[in-house]
C-alpha cells in the first residue's frame, strides 16, 4: 500500500509534527504579546497564518479560551486530532487559554510545547482543564 501524494505522514512523535511546532508559538504569542492576543481574537484566521497554520477559505476557525470539561483530557495529540478535523468538518478548533500561572522567560521551547499538550503540571491560582495544566 502506498501513501496519497497530498497526504503529508504525521510524525510519531506529536512534538514533531508541523502543527504542534506552530501551535506552541502561537501559545507563547498569546501569552507574551498583547497585540497578537487581540489579532487572535478579531481575525484569528490571519493570526494564526503568521504562525504557518493555514485555514482554508470558507473554513470556520474557532479559538477556545475555556476548554470545556467535555474535551476530555488535554494532550499534543488532542490538540493534532481538533485540528485535523477540520479538514473534514471545516470548522478548525484551536485551544488557546488564558496565560499560565508561570514565569515564561526562564522557559525553554521544549518546556513551553511540554506544557501546551498538558504534559507538564504549573501552578495555576484557578485553574480550568485547559491544555497547559495537568
Amino acid at each position: 500500500m502506498t501513501d496519497s501524494p497530498n497526504v503529508t505522514p504525521v510524525p510519531a512523535d506529536p512534538a514533531e509534527n508541523p502543527f504542534m511546532k506552530a501551535y506552541t508559538q502561537i501559545l507563547v504569542a498569546a501569552w507574551t504579546d498583547e497585540d497578537f492576543a487581540a489579532r487572535l481574537d478579531s481575525d484569528p484566521a490571519a493570526a494564526v497564518r503568521e504562525y504557518g497554520l493555514d485555514v482554508p477559505e470558507g473554513a470556520n476557525l474557532v479559538v477556545t479560551r475555556v476548554i470545556p470539561e467535555e474535551h476530555g483530557e488535554p494532550s499534543e495529540q488532542t490538540a493534532i486530532d481538533k485540528w485535523e478535523a477540520g479538514a473534514v468538518t471545516g470548522t478548525y478548533v484551536l485551544s488557546v487559554p488564558e496565560i499560565p500561572q508561570v514565569d515564561l522567560e526562564t522557559l525553554t521551547e521544549d518546556d513551553l510545547l511540554a506544557i501546551a499538550a498538558g504534559s507538564v503540571s504549573v501552578s495555576c491560582c484557578s485553574c480550568t482543564p485547559c491544555c497547559c495544566c495537568a
